[in-house]
């Protein structure tokens, strides 16, 4: 039997009960058949991942008994993702795609061009837990609401480098960009910013370019939809700054069946 993976917002350490919500209990019960005494893992972006028993507590409660932990919180890429909405399908999309791909913040950012001005922060948070879950990742990126171009560059922190891709060709390749970077830079907190569908206005591409640690990087020959540049951007940053340069850690078994050991 698979062990169902799911994100929590208790505490958790050996011999406390963590509240599982009405959505967590249904899917548990309804759509996995889980019984009592299921076996799962459960996660909060603080505590590490843990070991944890399904007990009910009612007709729609229940809760995960927490047992042993398997891994310790780890330090994870801290890289914002800032770019401006696209189409519902397409947004989501990009929530679970940065999610998978390590990034810490989601930021969606409202510049002259942007097309879609509602965005529906809840549903966006829900596609970057789901995509956490799945993908074994130890933390859920923050997910914040809309903010304008000019306010964002406005309050921008200090030393946090921002990695612009330029739709007008006037930035160098991305990879020699990043490639060249000295140890400092790549340790240094980021962000990578993605314009509209419709581009940058010149005026915002003017601001932009005044943020003291901004880089501007093309992103090759060819004319990216926004939702594709956004990851494409964030995959390079991660092979040539990020956690992808790194040894991947193996475990000994699956953590995906009942048998979950180091």
């Amino acid at each position: 039997m698979s062990v169902s993976r799911l994100f929590v917002e208790a505490d958790l350490a050996a011999g406390l009960e963590a509240p599982l919500d009405e959505a967590q209990v249904h899917y548990l019960r309804h759509v996995m058949r889980r019984p009592d005494g299921a076996p799962l893992l459960l996660f909060n972006g603080r505590d590490g991942e843990w070991k944890a028993t399904f007990s009910g507590r009612g007709k729609k409660a229940a809760v995960g008994e927490v047992g042993d932990r398997l891994r310790a919180q780890a330090a994870e890429p801290d890289v914002w993702l800032c770019f401006a909405p696209v189409k519902r399908a397409r947004i989501d999309y990009i929530a679970e795609k940065a999610t998978e791909l390590g990034v810490a913040v989601l930021q969606p950012v409202l510049t002259r061009h942007t097309a879609v001005e509602r965005v529906n922060v809840e549903r966006l948070r829900a596609n970057a837990v789901e995509a956490a879950e799945q993908t074994e990742r130890l933390s859920v990126p923050d997910v914040r609401p809309p903010i304008d171009l000019a306010q964002m560059l406005a309050q921008w922190p200090e030393g946090r480098r921002l990695l612009m891709c330029d739709e007008t060709g006037g930035g160098p390749p991305i990879a020699e960009a990043l490639g060249g970077l000295d140890a400092v830079a790549r340790a240094a907190p980021w962000g990578i910013i993605i314009g509209p569908e419709g581009g940058f206005a010149h005026e915002e591409l003017t601001a932009l370019l005044r943020i003291k640690d901004v880089m501007a990087v093309g992103l090759g020959p060819r004319i990216l939809r926004a939702d594709t540049a956004a990851l494409a951007a964030l995959a390079c940053w991660q092979a040539l700054v990020g956690d992808w340069r790194e040894p991947t850690p193996r475990l000994q078994a699956d953590y995906r069946t009942s048998k979950v050991t180091l």
